[in-house]
């Protein structure tokens, strides 16, 4: 396996698209727009600066790693013969759906089709393609270049095969994968957005503050950042997708997503990315300032 493609330049996906091209491999990005590719490619290149600046790399590393990435526009042209295709596009599952109908059509027979997806269904997804024993979910973590895990879902069809050979590749990118099931949320989301999700019902109904509930899980628990501050970087329209996937997924009651993440999303407040979530980052992407709303 040497030339993997793409799919999306955002966050997930320009990470992944570094993560195999700084292991050698020949990287196919493609968006559909152009806009996005380049700011994909600029959030890259500067990743690869703050390792050289670390001591991670060098720079005749950040210039191999940029030179594996070739950019499209098109997936019909980035897709051709591609070994793997790794799916990041927006958690959407008519998206998602349609782009693996395309796929079906432009990739060949044995090509292996993963998605990123963080909840949606690998056995719906590979549903839409023939062969779907081919479809496996890649579940990177982010930031993808930083964190070590990929959850490695197989679908109902998916082959011991293919299994077995995106287990190896993970490792090969210096990755720890862990096998799972199909079910809504899998592993990671089953047990992180559920956290996450009674920690905003935990602000909801006043029993604490923003800063005292991400301090009473960063010291009493260990955990590197709070729930809410966790959330805002995920970015909360995502934690609220995932929790509609498991709410609809299972019907259980306690995945239905709080009313005041339901209220944030629509207002447009959506954590690091909007520039507001439950902290204000117009000053800082770091949460040292909590959301007016809140104080």
């Amino acid at each position: 396996m040497k030339i993997i493609a793409v799919i999306g330049a955002g966050t997930m996906g320009n990470g992944i698209a570094h993560t195999f091209a700084q292991s050698g491999f020949t990287v196919k990005l493609i968006d559909v727009s152009e806009k996005s590719l380049d700011k994909g490619m600029a959030t890259i290149a500067a990743n690869l600066d703050r390792m050289i600046s670390k001591g991670v790399i060098t720079a005749e590393d950040k210039a191999k790693t940029i030179t594996n990435i070739i950019t499209y526009t098109d997936i019909k042209d980035g897709v051709v013969g591609v070994d793997l295709v790794v799916e990041a596009a927006t958690e959407n599952v008519d998206l998602k759906l349609n782009i693996f109908k395309q796929l079906n059509e432009a990739c060949s027979p044995d090509t292996i089709l993963a998605t990123n997806t963080s909840s949606i269904s690998i056995t719906q997804i590979g549903a839409v393609v023939s062969h779907p024993e081919r479809v496996i979910g890649m579940h990177f973590m982010n930031p993808v270049p930083i964190m070590k895990l990929v959850e490695i879902i197989r679908g109902y069809n998916t082959s011991d095969e293919v299994t077995k050979t995106i287990m190896t590749l993970s490792e090969k990118l210096g990755k720890t994968p862990v096998e799972v099931n199909d079910y809504p949320g899998f592993v990671a989301n089953r047990i992180l957005m559920p956290m996450i999700n009674e920690a905003i019902e935990t602000l909801y109904n006043k029993v604490a503050g923003v800063y005292e509930i991400d301090t009473v899980m960063k010291l009493g628990m260990g955990h590197p950042m709070g729930p809410l501050q966790l959330a805002d970087f995920i970015g909360l329209d995502v934690c609220l997708a995932i929790l509609n996937v498991m709410y609809d997924g299972f019907k259980n009651p306690k995945y239905a997503p709080c009313p005041l993440l339901v209220n944030m999303v629509r207002a447009g407040k959506l954590g690091v990315k909007s520039g507001e979530g439950f902290y204000d980052y117009s000053e800082s992407k770091k949460a040292e300032k909590i959301s007016k709303q809140f104080v």
